[in-house]
């Protein structure tokens, strides 16, 4: 059976579920784009990653929300709005955040903490921290 550690998820259209090869790092993103950009921005990656440190940088998602669902440990989003305002929201598990669309986030992690994404990806961008 697939482990969703190991193997993200393609929510695409006509409500179809894709799974998707082993998460390889930063570059798989540019495998996934090419593989369902043509979804446009309906289509959704689900996946869940264990952190045991903060994240080194910043991403943003221009076409839709993403939901964050902490599943263990805490994890600190730190947002910088489209509007320029900024907020630091802790979530612990069972809690969730939603970063909107054109929303940078990053996040600090003390504890190790697992979370689960639901992101809409088209066209998502990433900064240094």
């Amino acid at each position: 059976m697939p482990n969703l550690l190991e193997n993200p998820l393609h929510l695409g259209l006509s409500a179809t579920a894709v799974p998707q090869p082993p998460f390889t790092g930063m570059d798989w993103y540019e495998g996934y784009g090419e593989r369902h950009d043509h979804d446009g921005a309906e289509g959704r990656l689900v996946s869940m990653h264990s952190f045991s440190e903060s994240w080194n940088s910043w991403e943003m998602h221009p076409l839709g929300d993403e939901v964050v669902l902490c599943l263990s440990g805490q994890i600190t989003l730190h947002q910088e709005f489209a509007d320029g305002s900024a907020a630091s929201v802790t979530i612990s598990a069972n809690e969730y955040a939603v970063n909107p669309p054109g929303c940078w986030h990053t996040a600090n992690v003390e504890i190790e903490a697992t979370a689960l994404f639901i992101t809409a990806g088209l066209g998502t961008q990433h900064r240094p921290r």
